[in-house]
């Protein structure tokens, strides 16, 4: 489902600009929930081997720095200001995500097979063909968290939705669910036109925020898109189309509108053992053969905690020790979309420079935990 940039919204959920701004916030949170499972697969691959599945991860983690930069974009145009400093801003792992009628545990692992497979959920194409499949009914009782199926009562939800621990509710209503990540974003464009048709029939405009505020180009360099200076409806939707497309492919196919292959697609080729050409169908990889080595990676613990590490008193210094530095790097990128843009080229490139905080943890055995590793616990 897609709505053109002048057509009006049927029945939008979003009616206020405070509702966007909460949309997009939880935008924000979504694209950077991706992040820990992304660079935990990354940098548990043993040096020197898996360089395909080494390139793919990289790429698509640079590109969901990218989404992060267009959805502060969006914020600030609408006059929000992004917080990637808020308590409950990085998830409890495991946390979950909507894909079609079920959602899925997003979980910090190792790269291997399970891993991938959440990886392909996490960017699958959305598949509702009619608006009522763009909205799934809330199964509480299925997550284990009432037992008759109802919606927690209202402080446990709050706590849920501000921990991060369960992604895609629509806001406002805890009885319903979005299909998919790309139906979410769909919403924050149809709530853009609807805000943005009022404003201008009172004569004014939702797009009142400072422009200095924008990320530009200048400041981000992927390789795989570009940033998009939001100034308007135009420029709005356009940066969340991006977003949407880079994940799953441009109307159905496999590339985005620059021509990048799409994050599902990229994945995918780890799947079938082979790239993507030119000319390709989805689902059906015709390039050179790709090599993927299922064991050449550090047996990293799922979802570790810093409890598991109190009998390694150094690897638990290691441990807090990455998540401050984490931390430090989540404030880089606040303080860049929030008027000192500067910072993000910095922050991408510490991005791949906590590789070194991450060897101290995947490389080293757990005592008590036979056969498995420690690993960044993302705990701030």
């Amino acid at each position: 489902m897609s709505v053109s940039v002048a057509e009006p919204a049927p029945d939008p959920k979003i009616k206020t600009i405070e509702e966007l701004h909460e949309y997009l916030y939880k935008g924000l949170q979504l694209e950077h929930a991706t992040l820990p499972p992304y660079l935990t697969a990354l940098y548990s691959l043993h040096p020197g081997k898996n360089s395909d599945a080494r390139h793919v991860i990289r790429v698509v983690a640079v590109e969901e720095m990218l989404h992060l930069t267009l959805v502060a974009n969006v914020l600030n145009a609408v006059g929000g200001k992004p917080d990637l400093t808020r308590q409950g801003f990085v998830p409890n792992y495991p946390t979950r995500l909507p894909c079609g009628p079920d959602y899925f545990d997003v979980h910090l692992r190792p790269f291997s097979r399970e891993a991938l497979d959440t990886f392909l959920k996490i960017e699958k194409p959305p598949e509702a063909a009619t608006e009522e499949d763009r909205f799934v009914p809330m199964n509480w009782a299925a997550l284990g968290l009432t037992s008759d199926g109802a919606p927690p009562p209202q402080e446990k939800l709050a706590e849920l939705e501000e921990s991060g621990s369960i992604f895609g509710l629509v806001p406002g209503d805890p009885t319903q669910r979005f299909a998919s990540i790309g139906e979410f974003y769909e919403e924050i464009i149809r709530g853009i036109n609807h805000l943005e048709d009022q404003a201008r029939q009172a004569g004014t405009t939702i797009f009142t925020g400072d422009p200095a505020r924008q990320v530009t180009p200048e400041y981000f360099y992927s390789g795989g898109g570009d940033v998009v200076v939001v100034t308007g409806r135009d420029t709005a939707v356009a940066a969340l189309t991006l977003v949407a497309e880079q994940g799953e492919g441009l109307y159905g196919g496999i590339y985005d509108s620059q021509d990048e292959l799409a994050h599902y697609y990229r994945f995918q080729q780890l799947e079938k053992g082979r790239y993507y050409q030119k000319g390709d169908k989805p689902n059906d990889p015709n390039g050179p053969v790709l090599q993927v080595d299922w064991d050449a990676v550090y047996p990293v613990k799922p979802d570790i905690k810093l409890a598991d590490l109190a009998r390694d008193p150094e690897i638990l210094a290691a441990a807090e020790e990455f998540n401050q530095f984490y931390a430090t790097f989540l404030t880089n990128i606040n303080l860049a979309y929030n008027g000192q843009p500067d910072l993000l080229l910095k922050a991408v490139w510490e991005m791949f420079r906590m590789r070194d905080s991450m060897n101290r943890l995947v490389r080293n055995p757990l005592t008590g935990h036979t056969g498995k590793n420690a690993g960044p616990t993302f705990e701030l």
